[in-house]
């Protein structure tokens, strides 16, 4: 991410952008319930010329656009049987010594600095993840249909971080055709987190979770669009409740605004004291999510009309 505001080669000229940014299975199923309320009521998030995720955010957006979140909706009765659905493909097992090495690792940090992720990255590299990785498989599978199938559309975009150098990733259709990157792997490295899920493969390098930056939803990918959607988890003043790297989006919104591109920001929120990583609060986000829509919506079409 730039120190600067700068306009991004891959969204300058660009109308509508969607920004998706994560948190957990928790964030997962609120982006289902959400965008399931959106669509229930007539507006279809489609519309966007770009859509940026994050984690969670990688997962919903890529579902939505592969047209594979369709196909949920209609294959399942979506607040009902849905839920326990998601829960029994997304398991999560108790972390090993290595695995919670890792993650004292990326909560005692203190700033998003290239070293910082590096080490943070060297880190997930050294932790044993076996125990995760099937559970990561299934619900990429669940929500972008099979891991084997190419990169269905030019407008989603994946971001994730190089576990041995700290860079940053961004997967789009033209650089996962040419390093055979299928859809739900860059899914699974964008929410492989440290300690907890990965890292995976992507081409020649293994990715971690996009969350580990400096950057919340790495909003200055769509800088240069005319009008950004961002819905994020949190504000990040608390930092990212995965990660001990702090955070502001609204630093991020005015970084934006300087290159000229209109923002509109949704702040999702979770209840004190909620896991996001617990399969137990699938159901409440779904349902969080959902009603969140009938707010939104309105206001969401006025900006993108």
């Amino acid at each position: 991410m730039p120190d600067t505001p700068t306009v991004s080669d891959l969204a300058a000229g660009l109308d509508r952008t969607l920004v998706l940014g994560g948190g957990g299975e928790y964030y997962v199923a609120w982006y289902c319930g959400f965008f399931h309320g959106l669509l229930e009521l007539g507006f279809d998030p489609t519309i966007a010329d770009m859509v940026v995720g994050t984690s969670a955010g990688s997962y919903a957006g890529s579902s939505l656009l592969s047209g594979r979140f369709l196909q949920l909706r209609s294959e399942f009765d979506f607040l009902g049987r849905f839920p326990e659905l998601f829960a029994k493909l997304a398991p999560v097992a108790a972390p090993n010594a290595s695995q919670k090495r890792a993650q004292e690792i990326n909560f005692a940090v203190k700033d998003g600095d290239p070293e910082t992720i590096r080490a943070i990255g060297h880190a997930a590299l050294a932790a044993d993840n076996h125990l995760n990785g099937d559970g990561v498989e299934r619900l990429a599978w669940l929500l972008t249909g099979d891991s084997r199938t190419e990169w269905p559309t030019p407008k989603m975009f994946t971001t994730s971080n190089d576990c041995y150098t700290g860079e940053r990733l961004v997967v789009h259709q033209s650089v996962a055709r040419r390093n055979n990157i299928p859809l739900a792997h860059a899914c699974a490295a964008s929410s492989s987190l440290p300690g907890l899920i990965g890292p995976t493969l992507l081409g020649q390098r293994f990715g971690m979770d996009g969350g580990i930056s400096k950057s919340w939803a790495h909003t200055d990918v769509v800088a240069g669009s005319k009008r950004a959607l961002i819905i994020t988890l949190t504000n990040g003043y608390e930092g990212s409740l995965l990660s001990g790297i702090p955070h502001d989006i609204h630093k991020e919104i005015a970084a934006l605004e300087a290159v000229g591109t209109k923002a509109m920001l949704i702040i999702a929120g979770t209840p004190p004291g909620v896991n996001l990583l617990d399969p137990k609060q699938i159901s409440p986000a779904l349902y969080a999510g959902y009603e969140r829509a009938k707010v939104e919506a309105p206001k969401i079409a006025a900006f993108w009309a």
